[in-house]
């Protein structure tokens, strides 16, 4: 975290376009990570779009607080959402672009009645709550088949295990928006990890990466 400004500029001028913040509760999922003030934070050392990914119990709650902090948008799993569409709508009134996620275990058809009201849809390929875990077989078709209910203005983020190894299928399956955490932060030249998953995700694939 010391060097949390640093590490953003690196992986800016490689090709970055996004900041994917994953914000957990100890609740809805078993761990704890950063929160407002560390959003806030990166606002001050970025323009680029901050993906705040609400892994909590309660995201309607908490959202605006994210959003005053600098978020540009906010996904929440329907996992924690009594009321999808509602929530959506709370979000959007916000200003913000709004996602929604499902877990691995979660059946595709949860998020029907919510996908034309969202911008993104964001597919687990492992369980949050922990980076640096194998992406989960038979996650690529799940991502084939949510990509063929999205309109071509909507976002199709995957999250979990993302590496060069695997990019090019994900990209292929329909993704067009990749988070990659350990991938990129666990060697010594983030940078560099940011252009060879750049490199990896574009071979053979088409559409935004």
């Amino acid at each position: 975290m010391g060097r949390l400004a640093e590490e953003i500029r690196a992986v800016e001028a490689a090709g970055v376009e996004w900041l994917h913040l994953d914000v957990m509760d100890g609740h809805f999922v078993p761990n704890l990570s950063i929160g407002v003030p560390v959003v806030a934070g990166v606002r001050r050392h970025t323009r680029l779009f901050l993906d705040t990914h609400l892994m909590i119990t309660d995201p309607g709650r908490y959202a605006p607080a994210f959003v005053g902090a600098g978020a540009n948008g906010i996904t929440f799993h329907i996992e924690a959402a009594a009321d999808p569409v509602g929530l959506v709508r709370q979000i959007r009134g916000l200003g913000v672009q709004v996602g929604v996620s499902l877990n691995p275990g979660t059946p595709p058809e949860a998020i029907r009645g919510v996908v034309e009201e969202v911008d993104l849809v964001l597919v687990m390929t492992v369980w949050p709550g922990f980076g640096g875990q194998t992406f989960i077989d038979g996650s690529l078709a799940r991502i084939a088949e949510i990509a063929g209910w999205l309109r071509p203005d909507q976002y199709l983020e995957v999250d979990g295990g993302i590496n060069t190894e695997n990019a090019a299928a994900v990209a292929r399956a329909g993704a067009d928006t990749l988070v990659a955490g350990s991938a990129v932060f666990d060697g010594r030249d983030p940078a560099a990890a940011v252009r060879r998953l750049l490199a990896a995700a574009s071979a053979r694939s088409e559409g935004r990466v």
